[in-house]
């Protein structure tokens, strides 16, 4: 059935620094497919303060909140859920009666999805990234199982103390290293980006790998998992984290958790 936009009618929305039309496609499939009085727009903003106190005044319900602002909305929200605070990270704001709590959706995304591909915890894990998404990605590894795992990163500060967090090494660039693993969560690969075109590790680094997991969700075969593809790696894709983190944020914003049917048919409504 297709649903009437009313008075009554729930806005939910996301923040990204680029926008695109996946999340908005994916929870509007899903609302006029179960016939909820919702709607998903997206956004982008220059002013995290207000656009935060905007959910708050307005009444929005609720907030996905993507790449580079998954940090920077804390300092504005109320309530942190572990799932966020264990990480410092949040990418879904949940509006109560204007109590606004933080949660974080990629971290079970990440885990779900190593766990599914079965990924052998015994393989050394490289871990490109510092930001919002490195610090679910490095959260869900550890939790996995995982215990050989360096994080590369150029931010030498935020990327020593991610790894020193849980334990792990870092490193400013790959050198000599071959991982089992690689993961990256970095915008490299990104459509539209400075980078689109960038592989996010060399070449010959991707040619040693088992196992290679990106989560740049736009487009879903970035030049990485194109490559590694190619080879005949094992491939985890964004398109696959963006699913069920989405899936999770919808259940937390209408109270109704989608099929695994349905969020596959909205997934792939949302990249058509």
């Amino acid at each position: 059935m297709t649903v009437d936009l009313n008075k009554d009618t729930l806005l939910c929305m996301s923040l990204s620094g680029r926008p695109s039309n996946i999340g908005t496609r994916f929870h509007n499939y899903l609302y006029e497919e179960l016939g909820l009085n919702f709607v998903y727009k997206a956004f982008t903003t220059t002013d995290v303060p207000a656009a935060v106190a905007g959910i708050r005044a307005l009444g929005i319900r609720g907030c996905g909140v993507s790449m580079p602002f998954k940090e920077q909305v804390i300092a504005h929200v109320d309530v942190m859920h572990d799932s966020a605070s264990a990480i410092d990270s949040v990418n879904t704001i949940v509006n109560e009666d204007g109590i606004l709590h933080a949660y974080n959706t990629d971290y079970q995304a990440v885990a779900n999805l190593l766990r599914e591909n079965n990924v052998d915890t015994s393989l050394s894990v490289t871990v490109a990234g510092s930001g919002g998404m490195a610090k679910a990605v490095v959260a869900a590894v550890r939790d996995t199982g995982f215990t050989d795992v360096t994080v590369v990163a150029r931010n030498k500060a935020a990327g020593d103390a991610l790894a020193t967090q849980y334990g792990f090494s870092w490193r400013e660039d790959l050198d000599d290293l071959r991982p089992g693993v690689l993961i990256n969560a970095t915008p490299i690969g990104m459509a539209s980006g400075p980078e689109a075109d960038a592989l996010s590790f060399p070449d010959v680094v991707v040619r040693t790998a088992e196992v290679v997991f990106d989560v740049v969700a736009m487009p879903a075969h970035t030049p990485l998992i194109a490559l590694a593809e190619e080879l005949g790696k094992t491939v985890i894709t964004g398109a696959s984290v963006i699913a069920l983190q989405a899936a999770e944020q919808f259940a937390l914003y209408t109270g109704v958790r989608p099929s695994a049917e349905q969020i596959q048919r909205a997934s792939e409504y949302s990249r058509a």
